[in-house]
């Protein structure tokens, strides 16, 4: 069986001092790299997913409900978009940039992309490279990308459990893998909707394991 470990929004913005932190972020960032550090091998690829918002709609509100609309966050090209500096990506094989112009809530929204060459210059011109080109024209989503590879089973950490990876770890049960979550490495918003999302995932046959268990 070959499987993926699939990193969700470890981003500043969701990581304690970014617009819309969860309380533990930062720490879900190490202990990421930790695991990554001694485990990578494991792992037949590696992603990243981000939130890379460039007008999502009304995704963003000066008024927001924190269920349906949120604060302005993760911009594309921003600080606050970039992975969290505590997070190593040496062992990442590819990110996936989500929500240019949605709430892109699932990784399995993300597309292929390149979050490092924003600002950069290209071209003879040297034109320099805007947020939205960091996600090509042809660019594959992340269940092509995993099945290209033959990818049938992920493991998918990151934040926030009651939002973005509670998104991704279903949209992968729809796409035909099999799923667990690393408890330990996510971290959630509301301990009640923490819950609700466990009880989702018991029904759907994600399995939430424990670090000392892998």
């Amino acid at each position: 069986m070959a499987e993926a470990l699939i990193i969700v929004d470890v981003q500043h913005d969701f990581c304690e001092g970014g617009a819309l932190a969860v309380d533990g972020g930062a720490r879900v960032a190490g202990e990421i790299s930790e695991h990554l550090e001694d485990a990578h091998a494991q792992y037949d690829a590696v992603v990243t997913t981000q939130d890379w918002h460039i007008d999502p709609g009304s995704h963003f509100s000066e008024t927001p409900d924190f269920r349906t609309s949120w604060p302005v966050h993760c911009v594309a090209g921003t600080h606050g978009a970039e992975l969290h500096d505590d997070l190593d990506t040496d062992h990442v094989d590819q990110p996936f940039l989500k929500g240019l112009y949605s709430d892109g809530y699932s990784g399995f929204e993300g597309l292929v992309g390149d979050p490092e060459k924003v600002g950069t210059l290209e071209g003879e011109k040297g034109t320099k490279v805007g947020a939205a080109d960091a996600v090509a024209d042809d660019a594959e989503d992340l269940h092509a990308w995993l099945a290209d590879r033959e990818i049938d089973a992920v493991t998918v950490v990151g934040l926030a459990t009651d939002h973005c990876v509670r998104a991704t770890a279903l949209d992968a049960v729809e796409n035909g893998y099999q799923v667990r979550v690393i408890r330990e490495l996510t971290a959630g918003v509301d301990e009640t909707a923490v819950a609700e999302t466990y009880e989702e995932f018991a029904e759907a046959d994600i399995e939430i394991v424990r670090l000392d268990e892998l």
